[in-house]
């Protein structure tokens, strides 16, 4: 299956194949269609990267008004590489987790909002439940099983099974271009020791690490059947996503 990309009315945003039809309102954006200017341009959603203030605010207002949803109604987290999973009740519209990199909900009305630029953004859907999540998988995140965690969360939360949960694996820096040092290597060995083919071997000794693939098989390990790859490395596109290695 492949994402399919929404054109109507600025600014784009993809979708995936296996949530869409579902009760579900979801979108994975683009670069495309904001109001920021420069390395900026357009649509920055990040407020600590030095961008106008006004601008990122527009961003934001443009992808709520493309989803039909309110400011208030929007959880968020401040993102810092790590494993930590929050769980989002009522009372949340509006508010920023400390040291987050998973949000998960039930919660109709409250929708989750995470930053990407290379790093592997992780939706989950469990229908059942009518539960959702999303977590934020760079290398630092992905050896400590950040996706895993959050499967974890749903089931303890909200009794989901894996099985019932649909997982999307969306644009992020491929295994063609995330060059990777020893030391880096050696951690994902250690980590993922019956794990074949994440580490690509390159021309003059370089090492590529596979994000999408380790996501993946973690998630197969747990029991997740229905997982969607976008397969869109952002390096690659570095016109239609934002790449902080290409940037």
């Amino acid at each position: 299956m492949e994402m399919v990309l929404r054109k109507e009315g600025p600014p784009p945003y993809y979708l995936f194949t296996s949530f869409k039809g579902k009760e579900l309102i979801h979108g994975v954006f683009t670069r495309l269609g904001g109001f920021s200017q420069g390395a900026f341009a357009s649509l920055n959603v990040g407020h600590t990267v030095g961008d106008d203030p006004a601008h990122v605010e527009a961003n934001h207002r443009a992808i709520y008004r493309a989803l039909g949803i309110q400011a208030e109604e929007v959880v968020s987290a401040h993102q810092v590489h790590g494993d930590r999973v929050a769980v989002v009740s009522l009372k949340d519209g509006g508010r920023v987790f400390p040291q987050t990199d998973a949000l998960i909900s039930r919660v109709p009305g409250r929708f989750l909002l995470l930053r990407f630029a290379d790093c592997v953004p992780v939706l989950f859907y469990a229908p059942r439940q009518r539960a959702v999540g999303i977590a934020h998988a760079g290398w630092r995140g992905t050896l400590q099983r950040i996706a895993v965690k959050t499967v974890r969360a749903m089931e303890e939360a909200y009794g989901c099974r894996p099985e019932e949960i649909l997982a999307g694996i969306g644009p992020s820096i491929g295994p063609c271009c995330f060059e990777v040092g020893p030391e880096v290597v050696e951690e994902a060995r250690k980590a993922f020791p019956a794990y074949e083919g994440i580490i690509l071997p390159g021309e003059g000794g370089r090492s590529y690490l596979d994000l999408w693939r380790i996501n993946e098989l973690q998630l197969r390990e747990i029991g997740v059947l229905a997982i969607e790859r976008a397969d869109i490395c952002t390096f690659c596109h570095r016109a239609e996503f934002f790449s902080h290695r290409g940037d």
